[in-house]
C-alpha cells in the first residue's frame, strides 16, 4: 500500500511539473458552494446519524491546478462537531482522458481524545466521454485511515454520468473499500441531479452497502440534497 501511495505521489508530481507553464498562463478564479442534505452519506455510510446536515466550501483554480476547503456538520454520537476537508490537485488531459490527481486532508472538530479521526488520502482518477455522458474510475489510498487502530486502506470505484435532458442528468457509482484487516465492504449509489437555475441544483440518490450486519448506518438510504454555487 505504501508503494502504491508513493507511485501515486510520483505520478502527480510529474504532472504538476509538466503543467506549470500552462497554469501561469491563466489567472486564478474562485467559486463557492453551500447546501443542505437529508443525510451525509460517505461511501455508503451515514456520517450524521441519518439526520440532515448543512455544508459549504470554496475552490480556487488556476489553469489545471486547484485547491479548496469544504466543511459539513455531522453526528458521530460523540463530541465531534464538524468535518473540515482541505485539498489540492491538478486536472490534466491526455487525449480524450480527463485525469485528476489530488491530496485530501480530512479533519474533525472537537473529536474525542485519542480518536485519531484526522487522516490524509491520495487520489488518482480518470474519465472518458461515452456518447453524451462519461465513464470513469478512481482510486483513493490512505496510509493511516480514519479512527484509532486503522492503518492502510484503498477505496476504488467505477462511475458514470449521462445527461437525460437539458437540466437533468443521472449518475451512478460502484465502489469498494479495502482495509488492512477486517471490515471491507462494497457500496453503490444511483440518482439524478436537476438544475433549478444556473446556480442551484437538487440531487436525489439511493445508496447502499454490502455490510448491513455492521448496523443501520450501512443500510440502504435515500438522500435529497440542494446545493447552490456562485
Amino acid at each position: 500500500m505504501k508503494t502504491l501511495k508513493l507511485a501515486l505521489c510520483a505520478a502527480a508530481a510529474s504532472v504538476l511539473m509538466g503543467g506549470v507553464a500552462a497554469a501561469q498562463d491563466s489567472g486564478p478564479s474562485i467559486a463557492f458552494n453551500v447546501g443542505a442534505a437529508t443525510d451525509y452519506i460517505f461511501r455508503g455510510v451515514s456520517q450524521s446519524d441519518q439526520e440532515p446536515v448543512v455544508f459549504g466550501g470554496a475552490d480556487v483554480t488556476a489553469g489545471k491546478f486547484y485547491a479548496g476547503v469544504w466543511a459539513s456538520s455531522l453526528d458521530y454520537l460523540d463530541s465531534t462537531d464538524a468535518e473540515i476537508d482541505y485539498y489540492f490537485g491538478v486536472k490534466p488531459t491526455f487525449g480524450p482522458i480527463s485525469a485528476d490527481f489530488a491530496a485530501i486532508y480530512y479533519t474533525y472538530i472537537d473529536q474525542p481524545s485519542g480518536a485519531d479521526y484526522n487522516y490524509w488520502e491520495f487520489k488518482a482518477a480518470a474519465s472518458v466521454p461515452a456518447g453524451a455522458g462519461s465513464i470513469g474510475t478512481a482510486l483513493y489510498v490512505s496510509p493511516d485511515y480514519f479512527g484509532a487502530g486503522v492503518k492502510e486502506t484503498a477505496y476504488y470505484e467505477i462511475n458514470g454520468a449521462y445527461p437525460v435532458m437539458d437540466k437533468l442528468s443521472v449518475s451512478a457509482t460502484l465502489g469498494r473499500l479495502d482495509y488492512k484487516g477486517n471490515g471491507d465492504y462494497t457500496t453503490w449509489n444511483i440518482g439524478g441531479t436537476y438544475a433549478l437555475t444556473d446556480n442551484l441544483a437538487v440531487d436525489v440518490r439511493y445508496a447502499d452497502t454490502s455490510r448491513h450486519e455492521f448496523g443501520d448506518y450501512y443500510e440502504e438510504s435515500f438522500v435529497a440534497t440542494i446545493k447552490a454555487t456562485f
